[in-house]
């Protein structure tokens, strides 16, 4: 979909910002470009929509020389997210996310129904719509940042370190938000970050950059396996290397079975099954296994006064991954966050595991951290 032939940036004095840049860019790809500082990876970035004309080289979408369309026609097909935001402060929620259909000149109700729908994805009310920035949160505010990248539907989206200036759960949350959009529209993203860990979690190729070229693009397995130098090797750091022997590396190789219950139960009907399984947290679905919220004896406790329904009863704010993550990735998130579980979920949301606190203790030391003294682990485990 996307192709940089020998693209290069030069600014005066000869400085090469970005010299002989080549990669391609596969549709529905996450691709992150990583490096040191000036390294050119952000410059790279500003090129694709002509944010910063490049000195020579070619850049096309599906085909289409970029420097053939209009630059402001070029934006507009183009989603982009800053670290800044970049929500304007005296436009609702709703116009904010709208702001590129309304510049495509989309109808009222076209307008509406978008944002309705995107606003449901990442889990937020309704009647956020018309609310203000600044009566939300930073990290709300930069979930309603990604969605009005989303909005107009654009095929791809360019991010600029978006996560950077946050704590580090809003960040993690954030990052688990955007890869599931992106794998569930389908939307091709190029994502610059300084964080290799973030670039491990979130790509499916990583673009190692320095000094303007490019150094190593690959998988995230392939370049933690084989670096393709010196350089690399340092960048990555040696506690991210993977152990030349065989070990789970993903979720999907160590999760177990959840226990489960359905919406339409009773609050007795959840007790019974507790006490049957021996658990303290059932996870809910629906009829098509999709993942709802999770209900703990503290749910049972603190709302049985009130309602005798699961679906009224369940925490509906509930943290997953998704198959496929690396268990290095889901092992951090348990010990950061101090979660006893995390339960996993498919690319239609339904729930097809559970990682457990307990369960990691066992295989924590061979698959995380091989050979290092058990004194050098996080306390937490």
């Amino acid at each position: 979909m996307l192709k940089l032939e020998h693209l290069s940036k030069v600014y005066r004095g000869g400085k090469k910002a970005v010299d002989d840049l080549n990669i391609e860019i596969e549709k529905g790809e996450f691709v992150a470009f990583i490096g040191t500082s000036g390294s050119g990876k952000t410059t790279a970035l500003r090129m694709i929509n002509r944010m910063i004309e490049p000195t020579k080289g070619k850049i096309t979408i599906n085909g289409e020389d970029v420097t053939n369309k209009n630059p402001v026609t070029l934006r507009r097909s183009i989603g982009y997210v800053i670290q800044q935001i970049g929500l304007m402060p005296h436009m609702t929620i709703r116009d904010n996310i709208t702001l590129v259909p309304k510049l495509l000149k989309w109808d009222k109700d076209k307008k509406n129904k978008a944002a309705e729908e995107l606003i449901e994805l990442v889990n937020l009310p309704e009647s956020y719509l018309d609310m203000y920035p600044a009566q939300l949160s930073g990290g709300q505010q930069q979930r309603i940042g990604v969605l009005r990248a989303l909005a107009a539907n654009q095929d791809l989206i360019l991010m600029d370190e978006p996560f950077g200036a946050l704590d580090p759960i809003t960040r993690d949350t954030l990052q688990d938000l955007m890869k599931d959009l992106q794998q569930r529209l389908g939307k091709t993203v190029v994502f610059v970050t300084h964080d290799m860990d973030e670039a491990i979690k979130l790509a499916d190729r990583i673009c190692i950059m320095h000094d303007g070229q490019v150094v190593q693009y690959d998988t995230p397995d392939n370049i933690l396996s084989n670096p393709a130098n010196q350089f690399v090797k340092e960048f990555i750091g040696s506690h991210r290397l993977v152990q030349e022997k065989p070990s789970a590396k993903i979720v999907d190789d160590v999760m177990i079975t959840p226990i489960t219950i359905s919406l339409e139960k009773s609050l007795d009907d959840a007790i019974r099954t507790m006490v049957q399984k021996r658990v303290d947290t059932l996870f809910v679905v629906d009829g098509q296994n999709k993942l709802k919220g999770f209900l703990s004896v503290e749910n049972i406790t603190s709302e049985r006064h009130r309602t005798s329904s699961v679906a009224d009863a369940m925490e509906k704010d509930v943290f997953y991954v998704m198959n496929g993550t690396r268990l290095q990735d889901s092992v951090r998130r348990i010990l950061r966050r101090n979660l006893k579980n995390i339960p996993v979920v498919d690319a239609n949301h339904r729930l097809v595991g559970l990682i457990t606190r307990a369960h990691i203790v066992d295989i924590v030391y061979d698959t995380i951290w091989g050979d290092e003294q058990i004194e050098n682990l996080p306390e937490e485990i």
